[in-house]
């Protein structure tokens, strides 16, 4: 987020990368000042993980009509992942904007410290009260965007790496256990979450954008303040953070995959 506001932003300090804005943080805040935004984040996740999970499941099934099939369909996967990923935009929005205000705060912050937030509540409320409940809504089209491609892009490539390698074990001569299937999950996630931010990066960038602007005014159309990024910082602007990103995808999203496939063995529903 810090990399993504003050790298496409004129004015103040520019990171040279991910570890150099690391060590920023950890030399004018502290240890403290890396999990800044903490608080919404484990909510909005939490939310987020349930809900996308279950409605991608749900909707999944529904499409295939009782009709199960071992090869994935793309007819019903993009579809379902897209739905659940549009209905998660609605919770995932106003806990992000909430985290990227909290983290936009600090030493190197262009935020005034007159105008800065005690907490996450405190930014939750202000926000409400100088916006209106809809203020807390702001970057939700592109948040809708974001989590609707990427989500797609996400499940697409989770199904096709995990179905292609379960045929390779099946056609080999490997004992197919439960340590197995963990490290397929774990394969499988971390490429689908690679594969979700590589693709829809841009358009996270352009929310932060959006989402930390201190002017009620300014653009909130995804692709214009994309535009203005490109425009002053070519391709590479609408990429910025990329490096942690990538970093943080592929253990975050196999972590997730694997804690859905053993909660579904757990519970006795069938993966298809």
């Amino acid at each position: 987020v810090k990399l993504q506001k003050h790298n496409t932003n004129v004015q103040g300090i520019t990171y040279r990368n991910g570890f150099h804005c690391t060590a920023r943080i950890l030399a004018t805040e502290g240890v403290r000042g890396l999990y800044i935004g903490a608080t919404p984040s484990f909510v909005g996740m939490a939310f987020e993980s349930s809900l996308l999970f279950g409605i991608y499941s749900q909707t999944k099934q529904s499409l295939q009509g009782g009709v199960q099939s071992s090869r994935p369909q793309p007819q019903v996967i993009i579809p379902s992942a897209a739905f659940a990923g549009a209905i998660i935009s609605f919770v995932l929005c106003p806990s992000e904007l909430v985290k990227c205000r909290m983290q936009i705060q600090g030493t190197d912050s262009l935020v005034p410290k007159c105008s800065g937030y005690s907490s996450s509540l405190d930014c939750a409320l202000k926000t409400i009260k100088s916006d209106g409940v809809t203020g807390a809504f702001r970057g939700g089209s592109t948040t809708f965007l974001r989590e609707s491609i990427g989500n797609a892009v996400f499940f697409s490539v989770y199904e096709y790496v995990r179905y292609y390698m379960h045929l390779q074990l099946k056609s080999g001569s490997s004992d197919h256990n439960n340590l197995v299937d963990m490290g397929i999950g774990i394969l499988s996630g971390g490429l689908g979450g690679v594969a979700f931010w590589s693709t829809v990066l841009p358009l996270d960038v352009a929310k932060t954008i959006i989402q930390t602007a201190p002017d009620k005014s300014s653009p909130t159309n995804p692709f214009q303040v994309l535009n203005s990024i490109y425009r002053m910082s070519g391709l590479r602007g609408c990429y910025t953070g990329l490096g942690p990103t990538i970093l943080r995808a592929f253990p975050a999203n196999a972590a997730a995959i694997v804690t859905w496939e053993v909660a579904m063995k757990l519970l006795g529903i069938k993966n298809n």
